[in-house]
């Protein structure tokens, strides 16, 4: 008897044990709702917008003079920087744009980077070809002044504090741990661009978990002599990064992109790859050209877009190709313009404002030359060629 009402008390206890569990709803896997920016509208929302009817308008913004950036603040203005440094701004979506704005006096530096945390915008401003010191401008009314910023760039594990020039613009990252985080990407030059000095150039990136006070360095893109990079945050989280290559060891391909990712927030970086489909820049010199790189805002999808001329000698056919699996593949490309496209820089509007659903391409070159912003969205990029490399997805195609 006694060892029956043992079992009984021990069964009695499991089932008490077990019963919250029996009733747990199941897990779902609906995305999170996207977080918000300090516009207070969400950071990422639907693919739907960049879908409307196939458009392309092209506008020069700026005359003379070269190296293009171009970022969409967290209201919606769009911001096209060139040269050293001006930059010129658009409240309607990049319908019309407004007077040049002086930023800073030096040498453009790309990788301008807004902080969807405060709404603020960082450019980088180097005082002449680099290596050169470096001075940090900051926005804090969506780029129409700016105010010197005093930070600190840690150096890399090689002991080299990176370059800045000439890069994509930076990004925000929103998933993971490391949501807050601002990172663009940055360069090594070693002690200048002379061509005995290339096998010593590399790639990385510079981080900043307080506003942009402080940068650290990420360790070094894992293939020399690169140049001229590109980020991207994808839906998991992991950061994907795309960079020129001037120089390659004997037997690799310094004609095409190469890729790695990283998995820690852009601390380091794995998996490096050579991405065959995209080219970069002319195909009869191994120079390269600096190319452009956005992540579409939609929630749960990884649409990139690359930017690059497209041609077998020279710099023009400025093209742009698009990803819909976070650059494991390309399917599809379309022509911007035939004539002469040099550098180039992408980003997209951001949802709830007037730039939603549109994407831009700041690049050198155009029908009257100088800086163009070309604005179109992802249905006119559909109509483009197909590449062979990967399939369009049924939730496109549909």
């Amino acid at each position: 008897m006694k060892r029956d009402r043992m079992q009984v008390m021990l069964f009695l206890a499991v089932v008490v044990f077990l019963a919250p569990l029996a009733i747990t709803k199941p897990k779902t896997s609906k995305a999170p709702a996207p977080k918000t920016t300090a516009a207070g509208l969400p950071a990422e929302g639907e693919l739907k917008p960049f879908l409307g009817a196939p458009k392309l308008t092209m506008k020069q913004v700026f005359k003379r003079g070269r190296f293009p950036n171009v970022a969409v603040a967290v209201d919606g203005t769009v911001l096209a920087f060139w040269n050293g440094v001006m930059v010129t701004r658009s409240e309607d979506g990049g319908e019309t744009w407004g007077s040049e704005i002086l930023v800073g006096k030096g040498f453009m530096g790309g990788g301008v980077t807004v902080n969807e945390t405060n709404g603020e915008i960082l450019a980088f401003v180097e005082k002449h070809h680099p290596p050169a010191p470096l001075t940090v401008y900051r926005s804090k009314d969506h780029g129409k002044t700016w105010a010197v910023m005093d930070v600190t760039i840690k150096p890399d594990k090689n002991g080299n504090v990176p370059n800045m020039h000439m890069n994509e613009h930076g990004i925000t990252l929103r998933h993971g741990k490391h949501a807050g985080r601002i990172i663009r990407p940055s360069r090594h030059y070693a002690s200048g661009n002379d061509r005995s000095k290339w096998p010593e150039h590399y790639t990385n990136a510079i981080y900043s978990d307080d506003g942009g006070k402080t940068w650290l360095t990420s360790a070094p893109f894992p293939a020399n002599g690169t140049g001229e990079a590109t980020l991207a945050e994808l839906s998991n989280g992991q950061i994907y990064y795309n960079s020129r290559r001037h120089w390659a060891q004997q037997g690799a391909d310094p004609r095409r992109r190469w890729t790695a990712k990283s998995t820690d927030g852009g601390a380091t970086w794995t998996g490096l790859s050579i991405c065959k489909i995209l080219p970069d820049g002319p195909q009869n010199t191994n120079y390269g050209c600096m190319g452009g790189l956005v992540r579409l805002p939609v929630a749960g999808k990884d649409v990139l877009l690359y930017s690059n001329c497209d041609s077998p000698g020279g710099r023009h056919h400025m093209t742009v190709w698009a990803s819909f699996d976070g650059g494991r593949s390309w399917p599809i490309k379309r022509l911007v313009f035939e004539g002469k496209g040099q550098y180039s820089s992408l980003d997209a509007g951001r949802p709830k404002t007037k730039s939603e659903g549109w994407i831009y391409l700041n690049f050198e070159g155009g029908p009257k030359g100088g800086s163009t912003v070309a604005k179109f969205n992802l249905s006119w990029v559909l109509k483009g060629k197909e590449t062979g490399n990967g399939k369009l997805p049924s939730w496109i195609t549909e």
